[in-house]
């Protein structure tokens, strides 16, 4: 089977910790010399964004996060930070095809060197119940390399290490993958997901049907012009320990009344398709709500936060097998939105029996570079 290869591939990729940095963001297996997209001569400027965001996902991710060496900081750090985003902005266009890299920057890094940041960009608040790491979170500078397989990640990164001798020192590394069927009796080997397929997380349920489309991504992921912070966003990293054997053990319609929808072909409870929202009103025949007052889906539905929307990737991981569950990428144009959906989960979501949060990050992701500027130019 396939999972055992890919958990000593992972096992062996943590032991080899590369002096690089980057900045996590969603995946894409876009060629890379579209990371950065810019208008044809003559044209009116466009969006000049990063890949990986709102395309779809590759089949692997390996996110790596830094800090800034100690004696790195104010006018003489962010020269030094400038001359680093400078040489990973060449090299990204080595990166082969189907892998990508994004990169941004952590809270604390603005103040570090002296520069402005967006508003958003601040430590996410402490949640009630979840019990943080802080070698498993948190970073200055990070980056997110997605391909179609686990080697691919580590030459990509690969190409980019010793940028970061003198000015970066790894905080923590983390690879995911996705599942097509998860291993075990109720569903089957490990595949890799076929072309327009919802990926499954870490518990056997389809995840990511409603997210926002690339033009509602406009509204809800990229933050609007003028100004410096204008084709960026914000991403929210979680690493979640999950209980999924334990999960398993449930009756599939309980497991379905936790999740709020049908584990089989991911469609809410109450009828619908896989990529119908859920009906936060419908009731049975007895008066009763169809979608529990504690189901995952309803507690983190955009309607209670007036349409608001993330885009979220989930990626499994699996580091050993005590240690294995969900990395959960998550874009959005103001992090407020993520606090607000996390504090109703913590509050009332049936899923936190099942679910241990110990690693935590928010990352402002950079513009695009183009011609003659750099990634992080007009920012730092």
């Amino acid at each position: 089977m396939s999972v055992p290869r890919l958990s000593r591939i992972r096992r062996r990729t943590l032991l080899a910790t590369l002096p690089v940095a980057f900045a996590v963001s969603g995946c894409d297996s876009a060629p890379p010399r579209e990371a950065s997209r810019r208008p044809a001569e003559g044209a009116p400027r466009g969006p000049v964004r990063q890949a990986g965001v709102t395309e779809p996902r590759a089949q692997h991710v390996l996110v790596l996060s830094y800090d800034l060496t100690p004696g790195t900081r104010g006018a003489p750090g962010r020269d030094a930070v400038r001359r680093l985003l400078a040489r990973w902005s060449e090299a990204l266009s080595g990166i082969e095809a189907g892998a990508t890299a994004t990169v941004g920057i952590g809270p604390a890094l603005p103040a570090r060197l002296g520069v402005g940041a967006p508003e958003g960009l601040r430590e996410l608040p402490a949640f009630d119940g979840e019990h943080l790491d802080a070698g498993a979170g948190g970073g200055e500078i990070g980056v997110q390399i997605c391909a179609a397989d686990p080697w691919a990640c580590e030459r990509a990164a690969g190409l980019l290490a010793g940028a970061g001798t003198g000015v970066l020192r790894p905080r923590w590394r983390q690879a995911g993958f996705l599942p097509g069927e998860l291993p075990g009796p109720q569903s089957g080997p490990f595949t890799a997901v076929r072309d327009g397929e919802t990926p499954r997380n870490p518990l056997g349920f389809k995840d990511g049907t409603t997210n926002p489309t690339t033009e509602e991504s406009e509204r809800w992921v990229w933050l609007p012009g003028p100004g410096p912070y204008a084709d960026g966003t914000f991403l929210v990293v979680r690493r979640v320990r999950l209980r999924a054997e334990e999960f398993g053990r449930l009756p599939v319609a309980r497991q379905e009344q936790i999740i709020g929808r049908r584990r089989r072909g991911g469609e809410p409870l109450g009828g619908g398709s896989e990529r119908d929202g859920a009906d936060l009103d419908a009731r049975s025949p007895e008066g009763g709500y169809v979608l529990p007052a504690d189901a995952h889906v309803r507690l983190a539905n955009s309607r209670l936060d007036d349409g608001a929307r993330m885009l979220r990737r989930g990626y499994s991981y699996e580091n050993s097998r005590a240690d294995r569950g969900l990395l959960f990428l998550a874009y959005m144009k103001d992090p407020a939105l993520f606090v607000r959906v996390q504090q109703r989960l913590v509050a009332g979501d049936a899923l936190n029996s099942f679910a241990e949060h110990y690693g935590s990050a928010l990352f402002y992701v950079l513009p695009g570079a183009g011609e003659d500027r750099p990634l992080g130019s007009g920012v730092l």
